[in-house]
């Protein structure tokens, strides 16, 4: 994505209005020219202006992107978490500043960016600590299904509102008793005319709470010779009649973003609402197939991303606090070795992160590398959560110190997205 259609798509969503404080900013970027240095080279893990995979356009989309987290969400996610979820007028921002659904192409309100520019608001996120928004499973897993999969008439209806931030999406897949296991699902749509009937229920839903749009996996031909030929994917507004939202479930870590049970009593949809019209129906299982490693992906970058951070966090703790009369890093040796060592496991991974990457940019990524990329960077990001915890000591312990919630809220991300040890068996079968 070209500086003047980020500029001009930015710009017409107010990005750059002075009074918000946001405009191009003069964070260091490497000229294309110049062979742009892996960040484990540079002052920071975290610096502006490196890794091969992008360029200056991306540069000044992640300074806006990072001001932005910065200034809108930081000094607010203590509140949320508190609240159980952020706000709506947090998504209306995202929305207003062309954070949402990036790669949504122009036609659909979009800005028609790449995955490349979608992978920075990812990134940013994880730097911030702020697990919150779920920005991610709405902008890089919902709305590609729509934009993929989805009829003309489905693309306008949904798209430019999810864009906008004014329309919150979630994805129906788990349920109690099938979670990495998409083909034991149990809930149903029966066909009653020009309807589908729907009944059953879905859990653990990022954006339960929230959602206008629910796009819900369901069994539509029991007769099916194996179950994943007979599912389908659906549209469902969420204010039709039938549906229900259970409790906002109380997590372990994540506790600013709204997680929930979903309920079906004889939801009625018009068979409209089947992803793709007549062409979706019982390709569902097809659909989620070629769409995960997409998700798994942006799970693995999160993962890395946030490795990135601890060290970062636990970096500067270390040299400050001091114990025996100089710091930590001076002083013990044992320190200095772990940082080294928790600094070059960061950096293999984000080589082969960014590889995945460059490759799923290029329509490249395979579901084994998806898989290896989403167990291997997830494994990392809570070894290096744990370890460095260990380094700030007690205070480690305390959740008013980004480490701590690190520590907790990165637990999940081994097991949604398909657990490690499911990615380990897809990858086995490859071998």
């Amino acid at each position: 994505m070209s500086v003047a259609r980020v500029s001009a798509q930015l710009g017409r969503r107010g990005m750059v209005a002075a009074g918000r404080g946001l405009r191009w900013g003069s964070s260091a970027t490497v000229s294309d020219e110049v062979l742009r240095p892996d960040n484990s080279q540079s002052d920071t893990m975290m610096d502006i202006g490196t890794r091969r995979v992008y360029n200056e356009d991306h540069d000044l989309l992640r300074t806006m992107c990072r001001r932005w987290w910065e200034q809108e969400v930081v000094p607010n996610h203590a509140k949320w978490e508190e609240e159980g979820s952020v706000s709506r007028e947090l998504w209306a921002s995202a929305g207003a500043n062309g954070f949402l659904a990036m790669t949504t192409p122009e036609e659909y309100g979009g800005a028609g960016g790449s995955i490349l520019d979608a992978s920075i608001m990812w990134e940013e996120q994880s730097y911030t600590g702020c697990t919150g928004p779920g920005f991610a499973i709405h902008s890089d897993i919902c709305a590609p299904y729509i934009v993929n999969w989805g009829t003309e008439e489905q693309k306008h209806k949904w798209l430019p509102d999810i864009v906008a931030g004014t329309c919150i999406a979630a994805l129906g897949m788990t349920e109690p008793a099938a979670g990495s296991d998409l083909q034991g699902m149990k809930t149903t749509a029966v066909r009653d005319g020009d309807d589908w009937v729907i009944n059953g229920s879905k859990v653990f839903i990022t954006n339960g709470q929230m959602s206008n749009l629910l796009i819900l996996a369901a069994k539509t031909d029991p007769t099916a010779a194996k179950p994943s030929a007979g599912m389908s994917l659906f549209l469902v507004d969420t204010s039709l009649p039938g549906f229900a939202r259970g409790k906002n479930l109380k997590k372990v870590g994540m506790k600013a973003q709204d997680t929930s049970e979903l309920f079906f009593d004889d939801l009625r949809v018009p068979n409209s609402c089947i992803l793709g019209g007549d062409a979706g129906l019982n390709r569902g299982f097809y659909m989620m197939m070629t769409e995960l490693p997409q998700e798994r992906l942006l799970i693995a970058g999160m993962g890395v991303a946030a490795a990135e951070a601890c060290f970062e966090w636990t970096r500067d703790y270390v040299k400050d606090r001091k114990a025996f009369g100089t710091s930590l890093y001076k002083g013990l040796q044992t320190v200095r070795h772990e940082l080294a060592e928790i600094k070059t496991e960061t950096a293999v991974a984000r080589a082969f992160y960014d590889s995945c990457l460059q490759l799923h940019h290029e329509g490249r990524l395979d579901s084994q590398m998806a898989s290896m990329a989403k167990y291997y960077c997830t494994d990392l990001q809570n070894s290096v959560a744990n370890r460095c915890l260990q380094l700030f000591g007690g205070w480690g312990y305390m959740t008013e110190y980004p480490i701590a919630r690190a520590f907790i809220d990165g637990r999940v991300q081994q097991i949604y997205g398909g657990s490690n040890e499911i990615m380990k068996e897809l990858i086995a079968r490859s071998i």
